[in-house]
């Protein structure tokens, strides 16, 4: 039986038996951490708090091995979670999104300041710790793992890493909450009726301007009798789609730029909500008419991209007027519908509605791949490209001893490939299930790697008066800013509380926060305002706790 205790019990750092440690670590952290509390879980996080326990206990892992199986699992989620957020980054800076993202930056800036203040005025002197502290005070790993490379290539000391850890996983607990009591909070103060702020979210998703609205029109103008539809264009200047036309003795027909238009006309139309009352004002007066069950040798089918040749054309340049007597009315990304316009550029995994005859639909699909077969198949060509490149970018000195390290390199290369790849042909998308997985993985293995071996002196660091303090101070950390964002948000801009909570738990890249807003509205509006401001939160969070150390350790 001495393989069993070779095998299971502490001190011994074997490759058979470090895989049984970390198997144990992420399988028992991610099972405990599906335990919800009021509603609200840790999730993988936990793993981090099954190493620090087995760490306490004397389990201990090969220096070597522990580093690399850390900035292994880093790169990976780092580099997956840009793949994720890149499409989004620079689309949220349009419209709305600009106010949302600098009340996040307000939030990131107010974190730093009260960290800055702790530094130099309050009980708490070592910068490494407040850092993870602050880290964790806003449950922002990507951020630790930065922080931790950075002082690793300052310093080379496997200690304050450990200590920023253990203030990580000393406020982390009381972070989750903090998000959750500061929406309480501003609900309180402002005596917030949620029903009405749902009941008001539903009123402005009716009148979106950026989801494809249908309607019917009949023309009754004179002025436009005879006019082409590239003419059309010319007077109702917007992005439209006329998909069918049904000409006054009842024949259904694709439309083409040359087709005529007569009074009697009826057209179906894909727009925008707010320029629908253009078409009334030149055409004519909206219909009611149900084109599905209009008994008519025309199909809407969609297509699925999956042939990579395809990624980053321009949707106007298929031809599918001239080519295949098709018209395309929108563009499904990522669950989420877009306006079929000629300068649309397609990605793979972009779902395109057509309209037209069965035979040419399929002649277009054949031509686009429309094989879920080959989505299901990974690119990891433009994985591991990136990887290399995000390391070699991390490697670069920016100046004053600065550099992205393994954490920011992989992030912006991740986040450039995933928005400008097209041009250099390599396909960025990766099904949802394949990038969860390598996310989770990554994140899972750093986590553990962290907990392990910051195990053994966190019972020591954290139990006494200082831990305390981090504890606090990182509770002060979690509640002020999102308190003064609320207020600014609510009692200033007037923003819709549902949009406040997605603020809140996007601007921490809490997804416990977010579950519990979703849950507790039925809506998903704190979804939206999440993904908002997620992308430029992740990467300032990376940002702020670098510079925090190469200013301060």
């Amino acid at each position: 039986m001495d393989w069993i205790t070779t095998l299971l019990f502490p001190g011994n750092t074997s490759i058979a038996s470090t895989l049984v440690l970390y198997s144990f670590v992420i399988a028992a952290g991610i099972f405990i951490g599906k335990v919800k509390v009021a509603g609200v879980s840790l999730g993988v996080t936990f793993v981090l708090f099954v190493g620090i326990l087995m760490g306490h206990f004397g389990y201990v892992v090969d220096a070597n091995v522990l580093k690399f199986m850390r900035e292994f699992g880093l790169i990976l989620f780092i580099f997956a979670i840009g793949l994720q957020v890149g499409p989004g980054f620079f689309s949220s800076f349009k419209k709305g999104g600009v106010r949302l993202n600098m009340l996040a930056v307000l939030g990131i800036a107010l974190n730093v300041v009260i960290v800055l203040l702790v530094y130099y005025f309050g009980n708490v002197h070592d910068i490494n710790a407040l850092v993870g502290v602050m880290s964790g005070a806003v449950t922002n790993t990507p951020g630790l793992a930065a922080a931790q490379q950075t002082v690793s290539q300052m310093t080379n000391s496997v200690e304050q890493a450990n200590l920023m850890a253990q203030g990580y996983a000393a406020a982390y607990p009381l972070g989750v909450l903090g998000i959750i009591a500061a929406m309480f909070i501003i609900k309180g103060i402002f005596r917030i009726n949620t029903d009405e702020e749902i009941r008001k979210i539903e009123e402005d998703n009716e009148e979106s301007q950026l989801k494809p609205h249908f309607l019917s029109v009949k023309v009754t103008n004179q002025l436009v009798d005879g006019r082409t539809m590239v003419s059309l264009h010319d007077v109702i200047q917007c992005n439209f789609v006329v998909s069918r036309l049904m000409t006054a003795d009842g024949n259904i027909i694709i439309p083409k730029s040359s087709t005529d238009i007569h009074v009697g006309d009826v057209l179906k139309i894909v727009c925008s909500a707010h320029d629908a009352e253009r078409f009334n004002a030149v055409l004519g007066p909206e219909i009611e008419m149900d084109w599905d069950t209009t008994p008519v040798p025309v199909y809407s089918r969609r297509i699925l991209v999956t042939k990579s040749e395809y990624n980053g054309v321009a949707l106007g340049s298929l031809r599918l007027h001239n080519g295949y007597k098709l018209n395309a009315t929108r563009v499904n990304r990522a669950g989420v519908d877009l306006l079929a316009t000629p300068n649309l550029r397609l990605q793979m995994g972009d779902r395109i509605t057509v309209v037209g005859n069965l035979e040419d639909i399929d002649r277009l699909a054949d031509r686009l791949g429309n094989s879920m077969k080959r989505l299901n198949q990974p690119n990891l060509i433009t994985i591991f490209v990136g990887i290399i490149f995000g390391i070699i970018l991390g490697s670069i000195n920016l100046g004053f001893g600065m550099k992205l390290g393994l954490a920011g390199g992989p992030l912006v290369v991740a986040i450039l490939l995933s928005r400008f790849g097209y041009k250099f042909k390599l396909v960025t998308y990766t099904s949802s299930s394949a990038s969860l997985l390598l996310r989770e993985l990554g994140i899972c293995l750093f986590l553990a790697s962290v907990g392990i071996a910051a195990g053994k002196d966190f019972a020591s660091a954290v139990f006494n008066e200082t831990g305390m303090w981090w504890v606090i101070w990182g509770f002060v950390i979690t509640v002020v800013p999102l308190l003064v964002v609320g207020l600014i948000a609510r009692g200033h801009d007037r923003i819709n509380y549902l949009t406040i909570m997605g603020l809140f738990s996007g601007g921490y890249t809490d997804p416990p926060a977010l579950a519990y807003a979703n849950n507790s509205t039925g809506n998903d509006a704190p979804a939206v305002a999440y993904s908002t401001v997620y992308p430029l939160t992740m990467f300032m969070r990376v940002v702020a706790a670098q510079a925090l150390i190469l200013a301060l350790a």
